[in-house]
């Protein structure tokens, strides 16, 4: 399995920050250490010094860092890395920006970026209250194996047989936090399963469906993409056999559905966007990287490399509020040269910035440290990407189904040129619309959000 370990790409990058940790004082206090002389400079209180003395270098607001930040009070990098988002001011938004930096034990960050995950591999959406269903299962895990598919209604967790969203909290501890549980499911077709399933280690697959529709008079290619993390080779080769196949079936239209892509590696994003760019993007301006002014020297113009067949004019995007970074990134960067139509239950979760692993002692430490843009300078989208067609979110149908909410909307538009106004049939008000979506918040599990880079070397 190929790996992608970003920070050994960027070692050179590395070493440029590196100076500022060696430069820094043993006490750390003019660092904006802890001046308090009772906190030693034990391993765990330097690698939190160090991790701060990167976020001043790297960050891409440092300079709004106050001076007086002490990083030693914070329990560990990863708190620290949250301490300073407030400090991400950005002209034209009232409010901090920053919503991303980071830090990760190496151990968990490895296995994160290389798609592996120790879980069930099942996630849960309330589509009201009462219902709770599978919003989608990771492919080849122990969820994926026992046949459990999008759409099931949950119906029992262990002994809990009224699932409400007050037992939101037994729900997550359920679901995503235990090494075995026990589940009742009623099916689509009305059948039921009692499934018993043991948290395992496996390698997720992010491709969950592809297939070819008709829609009217036009061949529809359909894609469900989850991640931009994990084995790249495999990926790889999925899209090659993927984009083979729509264009051995004459496909007219490209339907990719992101709704619940956290983001990942911005190369494996290059990749997708050039198997679905038109033939006239090849060689042009695909995307812009700046970093902050002490590292211009790294920013960098990355051109598409049209592959395969396809030479489409439009494009569609299935978005939601967890279609995140790279995701974003690839529909920002296909807008100059295609008709980009994007459509879904909400806007999308606005994060037009990224960042890399840098090693610190056991932890990776990630500040935000570049913001990107498409060929026509196009950036800034910390609101996200509105949809042109708000739809449901269809949890009660699995993937693919023609008349799950979104996907239909879409295929609607291909053949009558119309998205139509299709939703679940359920009225709520909006106290109980309030309440779903706090607790489907709280359900959207150990998602990750953010685009990797290797930053260009110099």
């Amino acid at each position: 399995m190929k790996k992608q370990h970003v920070w050994p790409l960027a070692f050179s990058f590395i070493l440029a920050l590196a100076s500022c940790k060696k430069d820094a004082p043993a006490n750390n206090n003019s660092g904006g250490g802890s001046t308090d002389s009772t906190l030693a400079n034990t391993p765990s209180n330097l690698v939190k010094d160090s991790s701060l003395l990167y976020a001043r270098d790297i960050y891409l607001w440092y300079d709004q860092i106050p001076t007086t930040f002490k990083p030693r009070t914070y329990a560990d990098p990863d708190a620290i890395m949250r301490a300073i988002r407030p400090y991400s001011i950005e002209p034209g938004f009232a409010n901090p920006v920053d919503r991303w930096s980071f830090a990760a034990l190496k151990k968990d960050w490895d296995n994160t970026s290389a798609g592996i995950q120790q879980d069930f591999g099942m996630y849960v959406f309330f589509l009201q209250e009462g219902d709770l269903r599978v919003r989608f299962v990771e492919k080849n895990s122990p969820a994926d194996k026992a046949g459990i598919r999008r759409g099931w209604r949950i119906t029992r967790i262990n002994n809990l047989n009224t699932i409400t969203t007050s037992a939101a909290n037994s729900i997550v501890n359920a679901v995503y936090f235990s090494t075995t549980g026990s589940f009742g499911f009623q099916k689509p077709d009305g059948g039921t399963a009692d499934v018993t399933l043991n948290a395992a280690t496996y390698n997720s697959d992010p491709v969950l469906l592809d297939s070819v529709y008709t829609a009217g008079t036009k061949k529809v290619g359909y894609m469900v993409f989850n991640s931009f993390l994990g084995d790249t080779s495999s990926i790889y080769s999925s899209f090659t056999r993927i984009f083979n196949k729509f264009a051995s079936n004459g496909v007219n239209d490209v339907v990719v559905d992101l709704r619940y892509n956290g983001g990942g590696y911005v190369s494996v994003q290059q990749r997708l966007a050039n198997w679905l760019a038109p033939t006239a993007a090849n060689g042009k301006v695909q995307m812009n990287q700046t970093y902050n002014n002490r590292y211009s020297s790294y920013n960098a113009t990355y051109r598409f490399q049209k592959l395969g067949g396809l030479n489409l004019d439009r494009i569609f995007f299935i978005v939601s509020s967890n279609t995140a970074s790279a995701s974003e990134l690839l529909i920002n960067n296909l807008r100059p040269y295609m008709n980009v139509r994007v459509v879904g239950p909400s806007a999308s979760y606005g994060k037009p910035v990224g960042y890399f692993p840098i090693p610190v002692g056991d932890w990776y430490v990630f500040p935000v440290s570049l913001r990107t843009t498409n060929a026509n300078n196009e950036g800034n989208y910390f609101n996200g990407f509105v949809p042109e067609k708000v739809t449901a979110d269809g949890i009660d149908k699995d993937w693919g189904d023609r008349g799950e909410a979104s996907f239909a909307s879409v295929l609607n538009f291909i053949s009558t040129g119309t998205f139509g106004y299709l939703r679940p049939n359920i009225t709520l008000n909006s106290a109980e619309n309030a309440a779903l979506g706090r607790t489907n918040s709280m359900l959207e599990g150990n998602t990750f959000k953010g685009a990797v880079v290797n930053p260009k070397q110099r």
